[in-house]
């Protein structure tokens, strides 16, 4: 806590916002008073708080925490602790570590769960870097959710009728709050890279530069958090959703990976000569084996399957190539000793945790298992059949029936996610759509 401590006397902070990242991403937590946060008293929080679903309600189980709705012991982490930037009066945030009475982590915690993976890299001598890519869009408030989303007005007093990828003058119309965004991520040391307007109508991309798994899913975790902040003191919601416009593309969160010797820093993915290792072939055979196995945690909603579609920018199967950003797997032209693999599948709503502990379970174990991959697609994969599933009640059959999976991200943690999912997609079945009163109310 000395850290913790110094950090909170030299910034005279007043409060602490003490948090941690439930299985959707969400920050739960309490606000504390510096003076009780500086008595040591440890925080605690309702082991059903991982559980709980985006809409608020609780898987029916009382086997996923136990009967007595036990409490848990949020431990702070002082490397994440970071100012608010937005906060009127002087007020840290730090991420907390879940861990039970007797210090063992609690194993539905997300954070948690990429520790486990991190951990069984660590044990074979192997470091993991990560490199996510944010996709997200600006949308004017919308304040009925039955109404469509729309772009937000610009500086120049219009919204953007057309799509404008990579357009200066498209990010230029939102440089009040890209200079706030800049600024929040600066105070709170969030190593954010390029900014670049995506394929759609107000659509953003926010690149993160390389490293460490574990702060980067910290990063991606308190970045949501702040451009949301952010856009809405500019009157703007910024989302984060898959699939927020029907005529636009999804949002992807793109991730780059590749696997360094943790004693020389070697790129374990490129051999001395210069040519890949069987640690590349065998990770992509694992992305390509696991990952429809994966997609709950990849594609989280019934949303995020939206995305997936042929011909929307978005991968619909587990192929790879070199350069070829019509695939699941690209890797990137690059120098031998920069070698490394981009996931093309997970959306931007998946849990940064979850998401980088997926992908690195699936590589690990295509390592481990000595798995194959296919050959590389040089032609368009587009063209080829859907190999993901193409909802979220197929992907919760394969992830349920998937062994080695939850052999990686733990038996209780699996259990417990695909709990709540189901939970979920049964609250999103019982509602009836416009789309279903339009044309079914009369003509059937």
């Amino acid at each position: 806590m000395h850290d913790i401590d110094e950090f909170l006397k030299k910034h005279h902070v007043t409060e602490i916002e003490a948090i941690i990242p439930d299985m959707a991403g969400i920050a739960r937590g309490k606000i504390i008073p510096r003076s009780k946060f500086e008595s040591g008293e440890s925080m605690r929080l309702p082991q059903a708080v991982m559980i709980q679903t985006v809409t608020g309600d609780y898987p029916q189980s009382d086997s996923l925490t136990g009967v007595t709705d036990p409490d848990m012991v949020c431990v702070p982490d002082a490397s994440t602790i970071r100012m608010i930037p937005w906060a009127v009066d002087p007020t840290a945030q730090v991420i907390h570590d879940c861990v039970h009475f007797d210090g063992t982590p609690v194993e539905i915690s997300p954070r948690g769960v990429l520790r486990r993976v991190l951990d069984l890299y660590h044990a074979r001598g192997w470091k993991p870097v990560i490199a996510p890519e944010l996709e997200f869009y600006l949308v004017d408030m919308n304040r009925d959710p039955d109404l469509p989303l729309q772009p937000p007005v610009g500086r120049t007093g219009r919204a953007e009728t057309g799509r404008q990828a990579y357009s200066i003058e498209a990010v230029n119309e939102f440089d009040p709050l890209f200079e706030d965004i800049y600024e929040y991520c600066d105070v709170q040391e969030l190593e954010v890279d390029t900014l670049i307007h995506e394929v759609g109508a107000a659509q953003m991309e926010i690149n993160f530069m390389h490293g460490d798994p574990l702060k980067l899913a910290d990063s991606v975790f308190l970045f949501k958090r702040t451009v949301r902040e952010a856009a809405l003191r500019h009157k703007m919601y910024a989302t984060f959703m898959a699939k927020p416009m029907e005529s636009e593309p999804g949002s992807a969160m793109h991730m780059h990976q590749s696997l360094v010797d943790m004693e020389t820093g070697r790129n374990l993915f490129t051999a001395a000569d210069g040519e890949p290792t069987s640690l590349f072939t065998g990770y992509i055979a694992g992305l390509q084996k696991y990952t429809p196995s994966l997609m709950p945690i990849f594609a989280p909603y019934i949303n995020s399957y939206r995305r997936l579609s042929r011909f929307m920018a978005a991968p619909i199967n587990v192929a790879w190539g070199y350069d070829n950003r019509t695939v699941g797997f690209r890797v990137p032209h690059s120098a031998p000793v920069a070698r490394r693999i981009e996931n093309r599948i997970p959306g931007v709503d998946c849990n940064p945790y979850l998401a980088i502990a997926a992908t690195l379970a699936a590589g690990y174990l295509g390592i481990t298992q000595r798995l194959a991959a296919t050959e590389p697609l040089a032609s368009d994969g587009y063209a080829l059949p859907y190999q993901l599933p193409r909802n979220l009640e197929e992907g919760l059959s394969l992830m349920s029936a998937c062994e080695p999976i939850a052999q990686v991200l733990g038996e209780k943690f699996v259990r417990a996610y695909l709990a709540l999912k189901e939970t979920e997609y049964e609250a999103f079945f019982r509602v009836i759509s416009s789309w279903e009163r339009r044309h079914l109310l009369l003509h059937v």
